[in-house]
């Protein structure tokens, strides 16, 4: 790129922060996206997305999270395929999807419920955390889902395989093809 190196083969200015942030940048991206995944993991959002992302990042400087981003990645295609093996799986996680969305506006538009106790913490009349963020996490929860649907399904569905029928008159023929 131009401007990288000045005439005396040092880095500009430009060259020397942009190396920083390849480097240290993304290393304390990585590390500030795991503890902000994990307090996502209870509250409605895309907490697991967002720990991945932290793993990935901080895969290109440790060897220990590029083992770990690995195994993972062996999960998650293989979790990914066996969603989509059947299609009650994939109208079931279409539905779901579904349901994360209808949450996600209830909780943006916040209707009243009624007052109750569990282990003698009190909620109502609000939904818990009511308001367009969590709302918002939500519905942006759902869209990940169904594009991560879409995705399996175009990259891991293969349509049935042909099942051979036998013809006593004929010749084998292949059904479904």
């Amino acid at each position: 790129m131009s401007g990288e190196r000045s005439p005396s083969g040092r880095r500009s200015w430009a060259g020397r922060l942009r190396a920083w942030v390849d480097r240290t940048g993304s290393e304390i991206l990585g590390w500030v996206l795991i503890p902000v995944g994990v307090v996502l993991m209870p509250l409605p959002g895309p907490g697991m997305l967002i720990i991945v992302g932290g793993f990935a990042l901080l895969a290109r400087h440790y060897t220990w999270a590029r083992e770990l981003r690995d195994r993972l990645q062996v999960k998650a295609v293989a979790a990914a395929q066996y969603g989509v093996a059947t299609w009650p799986r994939i109208v079931l996680s279409a539905l779901g999807g579904v349901w994360l969305f209808g949450a996600g506006v209830v909780w943006i538009v916040g209707p009243d419920i009624p007052e109750f106790d569990v282990l003698n913490v009190g909620f109502g009349p609000e939904l818990p955390a009511q308001g367009w963020v969590t709302g918002l996490g939500v519905i942006t929860s759902a869209l990940v889902a169904w594009g991560l649907l879409a995705y399996s399904f175009v990259r891991w569905r293969h349509p049935e395989p042909a099942v051979p029928t036998i013809d006593p008159a004929g010749p084998v023929e292949v059904s479904g093809a």
